[in-house]
């Protein structure tokens, strides 16, 4: 169905006057390269560019070049081609002309958000900005229209838009883009702007290649915010207080100060001591000389096994914090003619991105710029100007290529702030600040650690009558955002993704009694979003236990979830797919087992079947996997296909090797020795199905596949082996991936 929608004059104004250099749709503003930091042009700020910018979301040269402008972060993802497959579909351009750039978080300030959010993580970076960027692509094109009809003397609806070339259908005449960008230009923008009906889309839903220069990253050309090169800029490294919550007591710097290239040792607030240096190496290296003393304070003594039995003690608490309830629990489980119950637990995981945390800022009275390689630019400028002392208009923030994000350079902007209070005590200089591996590992924001006890009652017909789960552990929003779980009366949503009774991270089963409640125990290890989240941990607890209730009842494990998910079709859908993709009715060859499981979040209905083989009771094989997602529409067909790929590499990661254990208050793991990940010879095949379930839904595609591969991995397991393991990460269990 066509949309029609109406837009205001703030989100679209056009400017005043033409220019000689082309037409760009939207806003006039100075827009600052954030291409020409990533390039490491060695300036103190950024250079404008070469063309005079007068727009948010679209510009036209005259050779029919074609600039769209992204604010969402490239982790990886292809978010960047994705958001311009969108405008570049309204907008009927030649793809092959389309190149993209990153407006500064100032430049939407001063605008007042005219471009929205800059937050990328929640896999939100195309399904809730999908809407306005296609406007801002349709209303180009319109103009574009009208200014070719005006220069005939046509009715513009006579005139039709493809390729960057505007055709009047009756004579056949022709121009470009480009030709009719100038008097465009001048030109009022619509006041409605009426959307393609998807079946009328020839790019969405296209494999195109990426436009963010794939061939840089393969061959090692591509600059990231580790790259950056300033005329006299210093490196920095920095030894936070190991125990969470600790200070600084007192530190001897004499023998670091005398060693080669240090130009100085510094304090940095209460927690931390930074060396800075020409290079890296001799600041990591006379780091290692400063003599540090710590006041730990009250976390000294916590430890995994102290924050387990407190987690231990919240299972069996009377009260929780309940989400999701119908119908009387209670009762079931007290009629019960049997019970099943089963208790797991989740731990803690650092996000260990590939390029560990680091920003570049340089402080004057007068300006303070940071390059940072950021998730969400708006924060990142936050926290340059907390750190600064400066206001709005004397600060900056430009994103850099990110060496990685999963969640760690969003919300968390620890390392933007350490950059610019060193650099606040050395003025005018350019400081890159980098953290070791070591910092990195031991200074995350962590996937918050859980258990959670499943209890499920049946009747004398081995029907399910009631579930009741109760999650004990961390909250995520209790540190980062109190004043959600404030205004939530101490709950914390986001702790029940995947288990909400409505929404994109709804429950799809259905049961006759339910209840779902969680019982907060907040640890000094402070906890962040890391990719999938909270339902990482939920599709664990759930879909494991699915099996288990299956197993009771005598039904085959995909029927049983089908039966309880009647009134959610999509979720159905998928798991039927992947059911009929591995083969689930016909009998796997020899030594082969099966699992399956499936979960609904970030607005996608997802599933997962894999085979593996079991050798000498613990060597895991697994063979393949079947994924199947319908996140409604579908942008980009091959990058999707490499984004659940690549989830799997996560999920599979967390389940077999990755954990965060805590001694004395501080992180046990230090490096990739004690945090590992599954090796290149250890990942399955992975064969994706998208569904397109349409609707007014947008769903996301970066984190809700990760959820699926751990529960089909170990219902599999039970398969082969006839044991149950309900903790992660299983080499803990003396499982292992080959």
């Amino acid at each position: 169905m066509t949309t029609t929608t109406n837009t205001s004059r703030r989100q679209f104004i056009v400017g005043s006057s033409a220019i000689a250099t082309g037409l760009a749709i939207g806003l006039d503003f100075s827009m600052i390269s954030a291409a020409n930091a990533a390039m490491g042009t060695g300036t103190t700020s950024m250079a404008p560019l070469a063309t005079p910018e007068i727009g948010i979301w679209v510009v036209v040269k005259p050779n029919d070049d074609v600039i769209v402008r992204i604010v969402r972060s490239e982790m990886g993802q292809g978010t960047i081609t994705g958001l311009a497959q969108l405008v570049a579909e309204e907008l009927e351009c030649d793809w092959k002309k389309v190149s993209y750039e990153y407006p500064t978080p100032s430049e939407n300030l001063k605008r007042k958000l005219a471009w929205g959010s800059y937050s990328t993580g929640g896999s939100r970076g195309i399904r809730t900005s999908e809407q306005y960027v296609r406007k801002g692509g349709a209303a180009a094109r319109m103009m574009l229209i009208q200014a070719a009809a005006t220069q005939w003397n046509v009715p513009a609806s006579e005139c039709v838009a493809k390729d960057s070339v505007i055709t009047h259908t009756p004579t056949g005449r022709k121009t470009t883009f480009g030709k009719v960008s100038v008097a465009a230009s001048q030109m009022e923008v619509p006041k409605e702007i009426t959307l393609k009906d998807p079946k009328e889309w020839k790019l969405i839903g296209k494999p195109v290649n990426r436009i963010d220069g794939v061939a840089d990253k393969v061959t090692g050309k591509q600059i990231y915010a580790i790259d950056l090169k300033f005329p006299g800029m210093l490196v920095a490294t920095i030894k936070e207080s190991p125990v969470f919550g600790g200070k600084v007591k007192s530190y001897d710097a004499t023998k670091a100060q005398s060693m080669k290239g240090v130009k100085k040792v510094v304090q940095v607030g209460d927690t931390a001591v930074a060396v800075v240096a020409d290079t890296f190496w001799q600041a990591k290296t006379a780091m290692e000389q400063v003599n540090i003393v710590w006041d730990s304070g009250p976390n000294a003594n916590v430890s995994s096994a102290s924050i387990k039995k407190m987690l231990e003690d919240g299972l069996s608490h009377p009260e929780g914090f309940v989400h999701n309830t119908y119908g009387d629990i209670k009762a079931a489980l007290a009629g019960s003619h049997k019970t099943i119950e089963s208790t797991y637990f989740y731990p803690f995981l650092n996000h260990a991105t590939l390029e560990p945390q680091t920003a570049t800022a340089r402080w004057t009275p007068d300006l303070c710029e940071a390059w940072v390689p950021t998730q969400d630019g708006e924060a990142s400028l936050a926290a340059v100007m907390a750190a600064s002392g400066l206001p709005a208009d004397k600060c900056q923030a430009y994103k850099v290529n990110l060496g990685g994000g999963f969640g760690r350079r969003g919300a968390f902007q620890d390392f933007t702030t350490q950059a610019v209070n060193i650099a606040k005590q050395m003025p005018g200089t350019h400081i890159k600040l980098i953290w070791t591996r070591e910092e990195d590992m031991t200074q995350g924001r962590y996937h918050p650690v859980m258990m959670c006890r499943l209890t499920a009652s049946m009747d004398n017909k081995k029907n399910v009558t009631g579930i009741n789960m109760r999650l004990s552990g961390q909250s995520i929003l209790a540190a980062v955002r109190p004043a959600v779980v404030a205004a939530n009366k101490g709950k914390d949503p986001l702790a029940f993704q995947g288990l909400e009774d409505s929404g994109e991270h709804g429950f799809n089963y259905n049961f006759p009694n339910i209840t779902i409640d969680h019982a907060m125990r907040n640890t000094h290890v402070p906890p962040g979003f890391w990719r999938g989240v909270n339902v990482n941990q939920n599709a664990v607890f759930i879909e494991t236990f699915m099996d288990e209730i299956a197993e009771a009842a005598g039904e085959d494990a995909v029927e049983l979830r089908i039966k309880h998910m009647g009134n959610h079709p999509r979720s159905i859908a998928v798991l039927k797919a992947v059911a009929d993709g591995i083969g689930w009715n016909k009998p796997a060859a020899p030594g082969i087992f099966r699992g399956v499981a499936q979960m609904r979040s970030f607005g996608s209905y997802v599933a997962a079947a894999c085979e593996l083989s079991v050798t000498n009771g613990n060597e895991v094989k697994i063979h393949r996997f079947v994924a199947a997602t319908d996140p409604g529409y579908v942008v980009n067909p091959a990058q999707v296909a490499r984004q659940v790929s690549g989830s799997f590499v996560y999920g599979l990661s967390a389940l077999f090797e990755e954990e965060i254990t805590i001694e004395k208050g501080a992180v046990v793991q230090k490096n990739f020795d004690t945090f590992g990940s599954i090796r290149l010879y250890q990942m399955p095949k992975v064969e994706t199905i998208l569904i397109q379930g349409g609707g007014k839904e947008w769903g996301g595609v970066g984190e809700p596949t990760i959820a699926v591969a751990a529960p089909a991995v170990l219902n599999a397991i039970y398969r082969a082996t006839g044991k149950r393991l309900r903790t992660v990460p299983l080499k803990n269990s003396g499982f292992k991936l080959v």
